[in-house]
This record gives structure tokens, C-alpha cells and sequence, in this order.
């Protein structure tokens, strides 16, 4: 079936003014919202707010209190903004990295992003053998080879997460806290393959001699040997 394309061209024009995508995500953070609420909100004026809110009128509806909340369409509308904008991020990313502007993440910001990881791949491992030790009832067991089962578990676990969570987007928890994203030094889209190369290098026997060879280096691009072999860096997005 053909697409009504002077539909879609509405629809995005819709869409193109900031202040209804303000409206659009204010309700699908919050559910629905009273005409007071979204005035409070975007600090606008009455006849703007009605103006924008007759614009949104597919996006959408009423409660029978009056409130507004989204329809069906305004639902799939807030995919589309949040899409878009990831779209958009990654366009900015790899203009810059072809630019060679990128605003490169500091050493501090990367280590407590590392923290957090490590800390969070930590906690999994402590609750996943303990409730282990639980089903099988020996404890005593768990606490003798705690040390050396708790480390082999942790790198692995952190391996997979970073690798996984890097490779789809560039972030993991630790990264998107502190506003940090891995991007490939070529400009391209992130993934799976350079996300994992990247990531031997923070397997704790190897991380000092990473890190040795970054620095021997002396390019901030590369803080880590693997970073510098996958081709890939580490930006600071609220730069």
C-alpha cells in the first residue's frame, strides 16, 4: 500500500518544534498532566500552550477529569523523538570523530565509570553464588573458594557486560552515569567485534600493562594499548 506522503510531511512537521516534543515526553514521563501542569512546566504562555496543544490533538487525548495523556499514535510519536535523537547523537559523534574535534573523556571520569561497572559486576557475582550455595546447602564450600571463583567470575561477567553494552551503543551503566561513549576513531558506527577487542584489555591481569602502554603512547586518543588496537577511544558527551 502506498504511503500518503503529504501525511508523513505532517506528521514531522508536527514533530519539528521542540516545545510539542517537550509536551509529548512530559506526558509519557509522567502519564498524563493537567493544562496547569504543562503550563508550570514549560513556563509558556496560555495561548502558546493552546496553540501547540491543537497542533499535538493526533498525539493526544483528554481523561475524564481533563487531564492530557498520549494516544496510541502519540505512544509510537515518543519511539520516533527518542529514536530520532539517538539518530542525531551518533550523527554529531561521527562528524566530530571526522572532524578529529573529538572532546576526549579524562583519565578521572573513565576510572570512576569503572568503578561503577566493576562495582555493579561485582554485586551480580556475590548474589549469584550465594544463592548457588543456597540451593546446593554448602556454604562452607562457597566461603573456602569464594576468592578465586568470585575473580574468575567477575572478569568474565565484566568482559561479557562491557562487551555486550559498548557493541549496541556505545555505553555501559558506569559510561552513560558519567556521561561518557565509546566511539570507533573512524568515524563508523560502534560494534560488537571492536567493543570486545577493546575490552581484554580491562581483564584485571592484563589492565597495569594496558594502561603502561597506553601512557609509553603519548596520544590522549589512546589511554589504553586496546583502545589504540580496536580503534577506538572513549568521548565525554556533556563536554
Amino acid at each position: 500500500m502506498a504511503v500518503n506522503q503529504e501525511s508523513v510531511s505532517k506528521v514531522l512537521s508536527v514533530l519539528s518544534h521542540p516545545l510539542r516534543r517537550d509536551i509529548l515526553l512530559h506526558l509519557s514521563n509522567n502519564g498524563e498532566a493537567s493544562f496547569t501542569d504543562l503550563l508550570n512546566f514549560l513556563k509558556v504562555d496560555t495561548g502558546k500552550l493552546s496553540f501547540h496543544l491543537r497542533a499535538l490533538a493526533p498525539f493526544i487525548e483528554q481523561t475524564q477529569s481533563g487531564k492530557y495523556k498520549l494516544s496510541r499514535a502519540g505512544e509510537s510519536a515518543v519511539r520516533v523523538i527518542h529514536d530520532v535523537e539517538g539518530w542525531a547523537e551518533v550523527a554529531d559523534v561521527q562528524g566530530k570523530a571526522s572532524s578529529s574535534s573529538l572532546p576526549l573523556a579524562s583519565f578521572q571520569k573513565r576510572m570512576f565509570a569503572f568503578i561503577i561497572d566493576t562495582s555493579l559486576i561485582f554485586a551480580i557475582t556475590l548474589v549469584i553464588l550465594l544463592i548457588s550455595s543456597v540451593v546446593v546447602l554448602d556454604i562452607a564450600t562457597f566461603l573456602t573458594n569464594s576468592i578465586s571463583t568470585v575473580l574468575f567470575i567477575t572478569i568474565g561477567l565484566f568482559w561479557l557486560y562491557s562487551t555486550l553494552l559498548e557493541g549496541f551503543n556505545g555505553q555501559s551503566l558506569g559510561k552513560r552515569i558519567i556521561g561518557l561513549k565509546v566511539v570507533r576513531t573512524d568515524g563508523k558506527k560502534m560494534s560488537y567485534d571492536h567493543a570486545a577487542v577493546r575490552n581484554f584489555g580491562k581483564v584485571l591481569p592484563l589492565l597495569p600493562f594496558d594502561l603502561l602502554f597506553g601512557w609509553r603512547i603519548k596520544d590522549n586518543t589512546f589511554l589504553r594499548y586496546f583502545d589504540k588496537f580496536a580503534g577506538t577511544t572513549v568521548i565525554n558527551l556533556r563536554a
